[in-house]
């Protein structure tokens, strides 16, 4: 009988009894008390099973006081040593997209249990973590109180009072808010809100929110649909009443790339005869697409809207004059 038989009779034993002896589980799987030894402290270990000897019974016997919190199993769920692979590069990967972050003490248990279970693999997880490099460019730094107070009152649907520092105007407002779901874009978090203040749906940089305070007022709540016709239509992370369309060309060299990259969910693309690459994108406001444009340089041609290319120009004009270029 092989140890993933034994553990599931085992479980099936302690589930159908207040308790069975040590002698009814080695006649029942026919093992020594060595391997049933290690069979035990492998349910307790590894599949953190809440099992305890009990004197007056006699025998073991499922413990359930002793669990910290609600706990579920998935019961005939085993992993493979590369599905246990799979779920630690995985792991690897969360961990620096959310370091020490809202996910990660919550995931780091669940770690630790899968080196167990991984079994004369011991350094399986160690590897991957060698061998998998995840770089992040344009991380923003923020505070892990704030992160952890924000999440808790997402999921508590609470509100929160926060001091809220607004880049572009170089200001500080204090504000009551709604949160309504946190965003992961561009190696950097932001919260969807209802902001008390303004009367309208915000979008918060998480990184820019200097103190955090969790109230116990119920936060209001906003359908998924308006989230996403109110903050997400548009190209990049900013919002904006009036969606636009832009039009790009891009070089025949250029296209190899752009063709294959993913600007946003309603983009059209279409490959012209010289093998330049034209791609249209909603937006609503123009800031974050016009950088995108910018880093193409010359490769890139704004076809429309007029407006769009204005503003392109300017800053290709504006950029000339700060770095002109010396002969």
């Amino acid at each position: 009988m092989s140890q993933t038989d034994r553990i599931v009779r085992i479980r099936a034993l302690l589930d159908q009894r207040r308790a069975v002896s040590r002698r009814t589980l080695l006649d029942t799987l026919e093992i020594s008390a060595a391997t049933l030894k290690r069979d035990i402290a492998f349910l307790r270990d590894a599949m953190n099973t809440p099992i305890v000897w009990d004197r007056e019974l006699g025998g073991y016997r499922l413990d359930l006081a002793q669990t910290r919190g609600a706990q579920y199993e998935l019961p005939g769920l085993w992993f493979s040593d590369k599905e246990i692979h799979a779920l630690l590069t995985m792991q690897h990967l969360l961990a620096n997209l959310d370091p020490g972050g809202l996910l990660a003490p919550h995931v780091q248990p669940l770690v630790a249990r899968l080196d167990k279970l991984l079994g004369a693999a011991e350094h399986a997880a160690d590897e991957v973590r060698r061998r998998v490099l995840i770089v992040g460019i344009g991380k923003r730094s923020m505070k892990l109180a704030h992160f952890e107070n924000i999440g808790s009152a997402l999921l508590r649907r609470k509100r929160l009072a926060i001091r809220y520092y607004a880049r572009g105007q170089d200001e500080e407002s204090t504000r009551e808010i709604s949160p309504q779901r946190l965003v992961h874009y561009r190696e950097n978090w932001y919260l969807d809100a209802w902001c008390h203040l303004r009367g309208a749906l915000r979008n918060f940089a998480v990184d820019s929110i200097r103190k955090v305070e969790l109230l116990e007022r119920t936060a209001k709540d906003v359908a998924n649909c308006t989230l996403d016709t109110v903050l997400g239509p548009g190209y990049g992370i900013f919002a904006g009443e009036q969606l636009q369309w832009a039009k790009l060309r891009f070089s025949a060299e250029r296209a190899r790339w752009v063709a294959t990259e993913h600007w946003h969910p309603q983009q059209k693309g279409a490959f012209e005869e010289d093998g330049s690459y034209v791609l249209e994108v909603p937006y609503a406001d123009h800031r974050e697409l016009v950088m995108d444009v910018l880093k193409h340089g010359t490769h890139c041609e704004v076809l429309g809207p007029e407006e769009l290319r204005g503003v392109v120009a300017a800053e290709v004009v504006a950029m000339s004059a700060k770095y002109p270029v010396r002969k």
